[in-house]
């Protein structure tokens, strides 16, 4: 085999160890702590250095900064994020990006295999999941290393090899082609952190006398690339969702950009300063830990110009992205997010939420279904009919999201639990929907044959109607917040409906009796009831769906 080819094959094969191993270890991480991922963002406030931190630290959890632009994106899409909350995280999840290159920076190299060994220990004879999570981010983080040994073991015959130099050269002598390689690159691969990873262990090969193959003043061009490369992945996640989210995602790419070009005029200041604070040594053992404290204290320093100018940045981006998005949203899903697919606790909470939302596009219908009962109004039950197919819409969207997320085989036990039950909780908010149409039908039905009610008749209707409607607001709370206690009031308030019911149908009975009612009439109130009591079934079905899930999720923790 020729020497070209086994430098090749070389470093292909140990850049591939290196990103499984990243991979795995983010993994690894976010299975850990991945039920405290909603619980970290929680604690997002109005106030930038809050976010900066929370984008620091879930980035230094899932060990990418792209993952968490995208989830960045996906919580503005879905409205549970402002645009200055998200550009905070972002600026942290830059930050947060950096501790791949400083693990990667430590020359633990001769001992990759024993951190893959414990590893494979833990992961294989671990009986508990934690054990087994925490095994498989050991064994990827000795892979990693791994990985890097075989690409330095690969590169070393480039320190001699004169067109590698005479790039090289190149770069030192016209930076713009570091930069841009470092884009390109990065574009390719969809990981600043792998291409950081890369350029450390190629700088780190020995060349004559003890210095690094690339210097940290030719690495520093190709490292501002990188972090040009890594913002487009964010550009390609916010395509088809909402302006801000698009402006988030601007927002990623004007201060990573600028950045860069303002850090290209001064790299030999830049260097030297790095130089200064980095390890001393022979070049070559001290480069890669340089590029890891450059590649830090870029984006720390970009971030500490940037945080007073969030707003700014906001009104930058707003014009960059102009327009508003459409006021109608009721036929399509506003939480959903395909990008946090990979975090079933974020994705789970989000679920949640389309399912709240539907559930009060289902009490509008309601609202809305009384009105065009009692009225009489046909405008009234198009518009009801609207709300139905919305909810119909809307149900088949989130079981496909759900069958996704499920599909991965990524869910644990308690997040198998909360699937079925939020899949069950779907056909039931479907379902009142269909119980308004019916309602909305039936009031066509009473005008087209003149049907009318006594006065008793219309106030213990509206009694029926108001009491449902505190149901639904009860079932709305309970699913959105996981609230238990919003959940036991809907299955108390079911017991009133169906009390509420028998009597009603009671007094009706004695109505037509007496001949106060017509026998059309009585039909009519008597459907009517058995609607709105379905409506409060499914609400109680809803509800012991939440009592269900935080029992069991009780008695696994």
């Amino acid at each position: 085999m020729s020497s070209t080819m086994e430098i090749i094959l070389g470093f292909a094969g140990g850049l591939a160890l290196f990103i499984y191993g990243m991979n795995q270890m983010g993994d690894g991480l976010k299975k850990i702590a991945g039920e405290k991922m909603k619980k970290i963002l929680q604690f997002l406030t109005s106030n930038p250095l809050m976010g900066v931190l929370v984008g620091t630290l879930t980035t230094a959890v899932i060990q990418s900064s792209s993952a968490t632009t995208v989830m960045v994106i996906g919580f503005v899409s879905a409205q549970l994020m402002t645009l200055p909350q998200a550009i905070s995280v972002i600026l942290g999840a830059n930050i947060g990006t950096t501790i791949t290159a400083q693990i990667v920076a430590f020359n633990i190299g001769d001992y990759a295999y024993l951190f893959v060994f414990l590893g494979f220990i833990l992961s294989f004879a671990g009986k508990k999941r934690v054990l087994k999570n925490i095994g498989q981010t050991i064994f990827a983080f000795g892979v990693l290393f791994v990985g890097l040994n075989v690409m330095s073991a690969a590169m070393k015959p480039l320190a001699a090899n004169p067109t590698f130099i005479e790039i090289l050269m190149k770069i030192k002598d016209q930076p713009i082609l570091g930069l841009l390689a470092g884009t390109g690159i990065t574009l390719i691969a969809q990981s600043s952190s792998a291409t950081i990873g890369v350029l450390q262990g190629l700088a780190a090969t020995q060349a004559e006398g003890g210095s690094a193959l690339i210097p940290l003043e030719q690495a520093i061009p190709i490292l501002l690339g990188c972090n040009i490369g890594t913002t487009i992945t964010a550009i390609l996640a916010s395509i088809g969702a909402t302006k801000n989210a698009k402006r988030a995602a601007a927002a990623h790419s004007v201060f990573n950009i600028t950045g860069s070009i303002l850090f290209m005029f001064i790299i030999p200041y830049f260097a030297l300063i790095v130089e200064k604070i980095s390890p001393k040594g022979l070049e070559y053992l001290i480069v890669s830990r340089q590029i890891a404290n450059a590649h830090t204290m870029f984006n720390v320093i970009n971030t500490i110009l940037w945080i007073p100018f969030i707003a700014v940045l906001a009104k930058i981006v707003t014009f960059i992205v102009r327009g508003e998005d459409k006021k109608d949203m009721a036929k399509r899903t506003v939480y959903l997010d395909k990008n946090v697919l990979n975090s079933p606790a974020i994705a789970m909470e989000l679920s949640a939420k389309e399912l709240a939302r539907m559930a009060e596009i289902a009490r509008d219908a309601v609202i809305i279904s009384k009105d065009a009962y009692l009225k009489e109004d046909e405008d009234l039950s198009e518009k009801v009919f609207e709300l139905e197919e919305a909810t119909d819409l809307i149900q088949v969207e989130v079981v496909n999201y759900l069958s996704t997320m499920l599909s991965m085989g990524t869910l644990n036990h308690k997040q198998s639990v909360r699937l079925a039950g939020l899949m069950h909780i779907a056909g039931d908010i479907e379902r009142m929907g269909d119980y308004c149409e019916n309602i909305a039908e039936a009031a066509i039905i009473k005008k087209g044959e003149k049907v009318c009610f006594s006065e008793e008749a219309e106030k213990e209707i509206t009694e029926t109607f108001e009491l449902l409607f505190k149901m639904l607001n009860d079932t709305i709370v309970a699913l959105r917040d996981d609230n238990v206690k919003h959940a036991k009031k809907v299955t108390q308030e079911e017991d009133q409906v169906n009390n509420i019911e028998k009597v009603l149908r009671d007094r009706h009975l004695e109505r037509l009796d007496k001949g106060q009612c017509n026998p059309l009439s009585g039909l009519s109130f008597i459907e009517l009831v058995h609607n709105l009591e379905k409506i409060g079934d499914h609400c109680t079905n809803v509800a012991e769906k939440i009592i269900e899930y935080n029992m069991e999720n009780d008695l696994l923790s």
